[in-house]
């Protein structure tokens, strides 16, 4: 949808373009009362989305100046152009904005942990169980204060757990 800024003047573009990066940083976003006679409300809600989406996206995959161009293939080269400057100018600003949005997805931080095993020889309705258990202790600081939270897994809920760990441990790479 991005081929509607073809309705803005050239000269306008870079104004709207910042406008909506202060959007996707957290402060104002454009007013559809200073561009309404242009776009109707759904035109301007699609056009909002598809701009917001396209610096997230760029900024986000450190995608290359060529693929940004080629993705704006539908709009004048000029409109491409401005994308691309506001992009260029914006673009640590934007992903700072990205990694804060990420880190304030959840108040809680791990201070430490620990961790026993434990073989489970028999319950009560088997005699013979021979299970290993993991016992986890973490410690998670929660709004200023350490809360104690304890965990016991078994061998399969271990390997899920470690498999997620590794998961995240390699998007944190990609992003350092």
């Amino acid at each position: 949808m991005v081929h509607l800024l073809d309705k803005l003047r050239p000269e306008e573009c870079p104004k709207l373009l910042h406008r909506v990066v202060d959007g996707v940083c957290g402060r104002e976003s454009p007013r559809m009362a200073d561009y309404g006679d242009m776009w109707t409300l759904v035109e301007w809600m699609e056009l909002l989305d598809s701009l917001s989406s396209l610096f997230r996206l760029a900024v986000g995959k450190n995608t290359p100046d060529e693929e940004v161009l080629a993705s704006l293939a539908d709009v004048g080269r000029g409109y491409g152009e401005a994308v691309l400057t506001v992009l260029r100018a914006r673009r640590e600003e934007i992903r700072q904005a990205l990694v804060e949005r990420t880190n304030n997805v959840s108040s809680s931080t791990l201070q430490d942990f620990d961790w026993h095993i434990k073989l489970a020889l028999a319950s009560d309705k088997i005699s013979s169980l021979q299970t290993p258990l993991l016992n986890l202790s973490l410690d998670v600081k929660e709004n200023g204060a350490l809360k104690p939270v304890s965990v016991e897994m078994n061998r399969e809920e271990l390997q899920t757990l470690i498999s997620s760990m590794e998961a995240a441990n390699k998007v944190v790479l990609q992003l350092k």
